[in-house]
């Protein structure tokens, strides 16, 4: 393949969340989130694994910046865990909890690595879930008190700040279907959270800015929906419902459209949305300066009178069918299709103009083994996967798109989530025993990547 160059001073790093990495979880006053709750609760998690330890990163962060600095990486996006900083989260800031971002900040920017700050990846303190969590408006008002909370003990040094990770998941998974944290089974839940989660991005993104703030964002786990017959009218309704639900009941208040009606129409066949107040859209729409993506895999749908529809997307039974992938596909059974990636960011580039992008995950899950005697561990499926998301990306340049970094998922393998630790993302292998580290060929191939800007 011919070679690629990527734009001078495009951003290339890694990304991590708290839970899945930090462990040190009842230390130096941190309080209980909902995925302690969740991940102790019998049948949530693959045979009963929680992020008490995950990577000990807490611990070990000096290392693990080294690590990142040996690989050359400029960004990492890590995200802050709420209970620590305010364990019941509404009450006093928690100085101990402060203290160790303080100290992985200074030790990023010692090491010529630029922090991006998500301010929440998931970790909702279990006292405001018993509140109502991301149903009860509160939550967002106690969020944006939170955040100027962070911001006010490393916004001298942190440039770059993401409100949320996924609101997607939050609210689907977490209200909706219950498979992830809080565990909950209700469509109305469900859609309250996403409001809840949108006004709560609006509100920290208008008291960060009047506290300063210089780069601010959100973090969408954005689809490439696609019909399974192009030429179907049933199928394109179908692409309209799923897309509605995944992508344009974000993407439209956040740039200033509001919600759109034929979303609302939708939701209305679950829930009266009572809870979108007046004003409540101005304020979502609070001018950010840049939009992450996460992107795993396409979604390919068909418009069915007796489709099953999923239990992630609310009303879709009756009317949609999900298609199973086709392979190749990684360890979590997705399917890897790079040309998803280029249609998404051309897309979002084409509908909504003029708002920068990073690519703040991107991934896969492999069985790839433990290290051998040479300390390898041979990953070539995940470099595959990596080489041909980026060269999408390259595409996505290519025509205009204003792409401005790619972040890896993950630096580390970690805790994922339900699915605990039989599932692992990371280009650096972790033994969790013995929490040793080494660098897979992935991570090798990478660090090659970053040191020529391309492929």
């Amino acid at each position: 393949m011919s070679k690629l160059r990527f734009p001078e001073n495009f951003v290339w790093g890694a990304a991590t969340a708290a839970y899945q990495i930090e462990g040190a979880a009842r230390e130096d006053g941190r309080g209980p989130s909902i995925w302690d709750t969740f991940s102790r609760t019998p049948g949530r998690v693959f045979q009963g694994h929680t992020g008490d330890v995950a990577c000990d990163h807490y611990h070990r962060y000096a290392d693990d910046v080294a690590l990142m600095a040996d690989l050359g990486l400029a960004a990492y996006r890590f995200s802050i865990a709420w209970p620590r900083i305010r364990p019941d989260g509404t009450g006093p800031v928690n100085p101990r909890g402060l203290d160790f971002y303080d100290r992985l900040v200074d030790t990023l920017l010692g090491r010529g690595i630029d922090p991006f700050v998500t301010l929440y990846h998931w970790d909702l303190p279990q006292a405001l879930e018993d509140q109502g969590g991301w149903t009860a408006r509160e939550t967002a008002e106690h969020f944006a008190d939170y955040a100027v909370a962070v911001y006010r003990r490393l916004g001298d040094r942190v440039r770059t700040w993401t409100t949320l990770n996924e609101p997607w998941c939050s609210a689907y998974l977490g209200y909706g279907n219950g498979v992830h944290a809080p565990g909950r089974r209700d469509a109305g839940a469900a859609f309250r959270a996403v409001h809840h989660l949108l006004l709560g991005h609006g509100l920290a993104s208008r008291a960060l800015r009047a506290a300063g703030a210089e780069v601010l964002g959100i973090t969408l786990n954005l689809g490439d929906v696609q019909p399974a017959d192009g030429d179907s009218a049933a199928d394109a309704a179908a692409v309209r419902l799923v897309d509605g639900l995944q992508n344009r009941i974000f993407l439209d208040p956040l740039t200033g459209a509001g919600y759109p009606d034929d979303v609302l129409a939708h939701v209305r066949r679950t829930v009266e949305p009572d809870f979108i107040r007046d004003g409540d859209e101005k304020v979502i729409a609070a001018p950010i300066d840049l939009l992450g993506i996460n992107y795993y895999s396409p979604t390919y749908v068909a418009g069915r009178t007796d489709g099953a529809g999923s239990s992630a997307y609310p009303g879709t039974a009756g009317s949609v069918e999900f298609l199973p992938p086709v392979g190749p596909l990684t360890d979590m059974g997705w399917m890897i299709e790079p040309a998803g990636l280029t249609r998404l960011l051309e897309r979002v580039a084409a509908d909504y103009p003029g708002l920068p992008m990073v690519i703040t995950e991107n991934g896969g899950a492999f069985p790839d083994g433990v290290p051998d005697a040479g300390d390898r561990v041979a990953d070539t499926d995940r470099v595959g996967y990596l080489d041909g998301h980026l060269r999408a990306a390259h595409e996505a340049i290519s025509r205009g798109v204003d792409l401005r970094g790619y972040l890896v998922w993950s630096l580390l393998d970690n805790f994922e989530w339900a699915e605990g630790y039989r599932k692992r993302f990371g280009i650096v292998h972790v033994d969790y025993l013995t929490q040793r580290r080494t660098p897979k060929e992935s991570a090798r191939w990478y660090q090659e990547v970053i040191a020529r800007n391309g492929l």
